[in-house]
Parts: C-alpha cells; structure tokens; sequence
C-alpha cells in the first residue's frame, strides 16, 4: 500500500504563478479592492474547511481554520495595487490603465492562498491545535478621508483580537532568492508628512521693492530644512526629511502671494520622530522676521514597524536553509506597524530580485515568481513553531 504523499509549496507552483498573475492584471486600487476580494473568497471556499469574514475594514477577507483551543496564530497579506502606469512588456500586464501591483501585493495575496492550500491538507491530520487566521487586508498604500488605512480598519473591526502572534512579509527586489531580509525592533520608519504655506506679498516683477517675496523666504526655509538631518539630528539616530513638491507662481513676472512646500519625515523612534517636526515648525518660523507668514500642516502616519524578537527568532529558524540577513528594511513605512504595535508580530522582507533589478513602486516592477514556494515554506514552519509554543505566549 502507497503512503499519500504530503504536498509542498514546490507542488503548487504553477497555482501560485496563476493566482499571482491574476491579481496582477487585475489590478485595484486602495480601499476599492472588490474584485480582488471576490476571487480571495472564490479560492478560499474551494478548500472547503476555513470559515470566511468579508468585508473586513472595507474589502477585506479573513479564513480561518481551528482544530481546538490553543493559541491563535494570524498571517496577513495586502491586497491593493498602485496608480502607477505599468511598462512591463509581459502578458499578464495590467489591464488597468494607470494601475498596477508595484510592491509585490499580487504575490503576497498568492502565497497566502498558498498557504491556505497547504493547511487545507494539513487540517486532515489532525496534527496541531490551535486556530490559524489568514487576514487579506485591504488599503495599505493609502488612507481614507479619516486618515485611516486598512490595517487600522481591521484592528477596529476586532476580527484579530485574539491573536497571540501575527507574521507578514513583504517581497524584496534588492535580494536574490533564496534571501531573507530579518531585523529585531523598529525595523522600517515611522511616516509623517508635512504641507508648509509660506504667505507674502505678491505683485509685479518688476517691482519687487512693492511685494513680500515668499519665493525669496522660502529659500531660506528650503536651506533649513534640508540641513535638518545633518545639523540637528544625532548622527547615531536615523532620521531623514524629504521634500516631494514646491509650487508658487503662475507666470514668470508675477511675484506670487504664496508658496507651498510639501514633504515627508521618516524616522524609527519617537523622540526622533518629535524633534523633526519640531524642527520643521522652527524652520517655518524664519519667515516672520522677513515680514512672512506660514500655516504648517503635520499629518502623522504609520509608527515605526516593529518587529518582536521571540517571533523573528522563529522565522530565523524557520529560514535556515536560505541566507538570512540581519539588517532593517530602511526608510519605507508599512501599515503592518498599526498591527505589531498591538500584538506581538514580524514581517520579514523576501528575496525575490531579477537579474536586472526593479525596485518597489517601479512602472517594471517584477519578480522571480519562484520566490513565492520560499514565502509560503517559511509561514507555514513558523505557524507550525509558534502554534506548538506553550500557550502561545512569546
């Protein structure tokens, strides 16, 4: 008599190809993820044993699976795309024009349903105890009118408030396969964003000595500003300002009334985090002895993603057959912060470069779709891991 074989990540392949290429083309963007969500559910209720929540902090979908009490490991992945116009010349392109899955979240979305598969079979053997919740959370590169992103919405939902850990990953084009990315702590950085006003006096070029230049302030806010990171930080702090956007003017003999600067600030702590914004509202204060005024707008967004140290001790050996490098993300944010700053979780970042690289939010953006077996081998040991700890207690 045959013993059945035990199917692997590397056994589904082709079905994490086809799923990821799907979401692929069939890009949406935050908030409005409605068919995404249809065919999540569609694949989900074909393995037959997870019970299925919709509509979950918008379009959201959490399965999950218990074989009896025991702790109650979550797996998240996002599901939104990008307005990004895509310039890969490959047949699963996006058929939706100025839209497209620049970070990753269609192979996200794949391996989770792999992983869903998996513990499809593994349910049958009755080996584990426990309960296993799959998140496919909606809205992660962008807010609502609230200031909300998918990630809180699914906390207020309280669909996950009992889990005692959650693991997420995220595609990662600067490593190759067979690489994961690990680091303990604040491992990517807390994302604020600021809009400055600097008010003048407008009127006609030619009579500059009639006018309050903003144009003329706001090149000494400017300098400021980007001394900022070198001048008044400590060098062992990591912290970066950015400036995205300055608009004033509409001709060019025309001094305007006003200028406007937009931009972002990054950092991994909060008293870092503090002083840079305060900091931006000092360099405002330049204007008013120039006889200027200014509004600062300060929108505070994703905290600092931090990663528990039990769990990432977990993926590390969950991992270990890969090469494993110890090093932060970087500067990006990631709304799975909203999550760990709640409950005990990690993210861990994913090999999955080509040989010519194409990075995060790039119109080519692509990956080694073999990376996938690697995401859905680690999430299933570490479920695995941490369903087996005592209690669930990390």
């Amino acid at each position: 008599m045959r013993t059945k074989k035990n199917i692997t990540a590397h056994d589904i392949f082709p079905q994490l190809q086809e799923w990821r290429r799907y979401f692929h083309k069939h890009p949406e963007l935050s908030f409005q993820e409605k068919q995404t969500s249809e065919k999540i559910i569609e694949v989900l209720k074909s393995f037959g044993v997870f019970k299925i929540e919709t509509n979950v902090g918008g379009y959201g979908v959490i399965a999950t699976l218990t074989t009896g009490d025991g702790p109650v490991i979550g797996l998240r992945a996002d599901m939104d795309a990008l307005p990004i116009l895509e310039q890969a010349d490959v047949e699963y392109a996006s058929s939706v024009p100025g839209v497209m899955h620049a970070c990753g979240h269609d192979a996200h979305i794949a391996i989770l349903l792999g992983a869903a598969r998996l513990l499809s079979e593994k349910v049958k053997d009755q080996s584990w105890r426990g309960t296993i919740k799959l998140i496919f959370q909606p809205a992660e590169e962008s807010c609502d009118e609230q200031g909300e992103s998918g990630a809180v919405k699914v906390l207020k939902s309280g669909c996950i408030d009992d889990l005692s850990a959650v693991l997420a990953l995220h595609m990662c084009p600067w490593q190759r396969r067979g690489t994961v990315q690990l680091h303990d702590g604040p491992s990517m950085a807390n994302n604020d964003e600021f809009h400055l006003i600097i008010k003048g006096r407008g009127g006609h070029g030619g009579y500059p000595q009639h006018t309050n230049d903003p144009l003329w302030m706001s090149t000494f806010v400017l300098q400021t500003l980007y001394s900022l990171s070198g001048r008044k930080l400590d060098p062992l702090q990591v912290g970066a300002l950015s400036i995205g956007q300055i608009a004033g003017g509409e001709a060019h003999n025309i001094i305007p009334d006003k200028v406007e600067i937009k931009g972002t600030i990054r950092s991994y702590e909060e008293r870092v985090r503090d002083q840079l914004v305060e900091e931006v509202r000092r360099a405002a204060e330049i204007v008013k002895p120039m006889g200027g005024e200014y509004e600062l707008m300060i929108q505070r967004g994703e905290p600092a993603l931090y990663n528990n140290l039990a769990i990432n001790q977990v993926l590390r050996e969950a991992a270990e057959s890969m090469t494993i490098i110890e090093k932060p993300f970087g500067m990006g944010s990631e709304d799975f912060s909203y999550i760990t700053r709640e409950i005990p979780g990690s993210m861990f970042f994913l090999g999955c470069g080509l040989e010519e690289e194409r990075g995060l939010h790039h119109p080519r953006f692509d990956i080694d779709e073999h990376s996938m077996v690697d995401g859905v081998t680690i999430l299933l040991k570490s479920v695995e891991s941490l369903l087996e700890s005592e209690g669930g207690r990390l």
